[in-house]
């Protein structure tokens, strides 16, 4: 399936294409608290849930991380959902915890020099 930047004549959900509910989905995805909400829910135990975190990796494409408002937290989050074991500690709230500090330094690293 080809991937493409919103249409006019694209379908839309809700006022939205399926793009830019993708992008907005997948963009909520490095926030580690977020993470936390999908595995307790059981989200992340669901087979075909999984399967479509593995689809949304079309975003780490070059033509499409320019859509991306934090790439680097979007697609490492990605990343580490494709990990069996990261869906299970993400369950573990030191592990969000320590995602939260560490992207939190991240952001501000800049903001301190």
């Amino acid at each position: 399936m080809e991937h493409s930047a919103p249409s006019s004549t694209e379908p839309h959900y809700g006022g939205y294409t399926r793009f830019e509910l993708e992008l907005e989905f997948v963009q909520c995805l490095s926030n580690p608290l977020y993470l936390n909400h999908l595995a307790t829910q059981k989200l992340l135990d669901n087979p075909e849930f999984v399967a479509y975190l593995k689809y949304l990796q079309y975003f780490s494409e070059p033509k499409y991380i320019k859509y991306l408002s934090y790439p680097g937290p979007t697609l490492r989050a990605l990343e580490l959902l494709q990990q069996e074991r990261f869906r299970k500690d993400i369950l573990i709230p030191e592990t969000v915890a320590r995602m939260v500090e560490e992207g939190f330094e991240a952001s501000t690293a800049g903001l301190t020099r």
